[in-house]
C-alpha cells in the first residue's frame, strides 16, 4: 500500500473511533429510551448502523496491522507497484494516466488502479514504448505506455 492509502485507512478508523462511535452509541441508547424494543424501529436502525460501524473499525483495524507501505519515490525502471503511468489506447488516442496501487485504496474515479486488476496485471513489467493488450469487458483493447513515473 502507499503512504498516502495508508494515511487515508488511518483517518478513517480514528473518525470511525472517536465520532461515529460515540454518536451511534448516543442514539442507540436514545432509541432504547423510547420503550418497547420489539416495534422500535429506531432501536433496530441504530443497531444496525452500530454494527456496521464496529466490523469495519475490525476491518480496518486488521488492513492496517497487515500491510506494508510502500514509498513510490524509492522506485524506478519498468511499471510495478506504485508506478504512474500513462498509456494512450491505440484505437482511439485516448490518453489515460493511473497510479497502480493496493485493492484497499483503488478508485478508478481519482486514477488510483488495483494491482489485481486485468489492466495494471498487463502493465507490470512493460516500459516506456511498449504496447499491452488488455481483454475488457467491452472486448479486447491496445494501449501504448507513454510514460512512467514514480511520484
Amino acid at each position: 500500500m502507499t503512504r498516502g492509502g495508508y494515511t487515508a485507512l488511518e483517518v478513517e478508523l480514528k473518525k470511525l473511533k472517536s465520532v461515529e462511535r460515540p454518536a451511534i452509541i448516543k442514539a442507540v441508547a436514545e432509541a432504547r429510551a423510547h420503550g418497547d424494543l420489539s416495534e422500535n424501529a429506531e432501536y433496530h436502525s441504530a443497531r444496525e448502523k452500530h454494527s456496521f460501524i464496529e466490523g469495519r473499525i475490525k476491518e480496518l483495524e486488521a488492513i492496517i496491522s497487515l500491510v506494508m507501505v510502500i514509498d513510490p519515490t524509492t522506485l524506478s525502471g519498468t511499471i510495478k507497484f506504485g508506478a504512474t503511468v500513462t498509456l494512450v489506447d491505440e484505437d482511439t488516442d485516448e490518453e489515460k494516466t493511473w497510479q497502480i496501487v493496493g485493492e484497499h485504496e483503488a478508485n478508478v474515479e481519482q486514477g488510483l488502479l488495483n494491482i489485481k486488476s486485468p489492466i495494471a496485471r498487463a502493465m507490470i513489467g512493460k516500459d516506456e514504448g511498449d504496447s499491452i493488450e488488455v481483454r475488457t469487458p467491452g472486448g479486447e483493447r491496445a494501449y501504448e505506455v507513454l510514460k512512467i513515473a514514480y511520484i
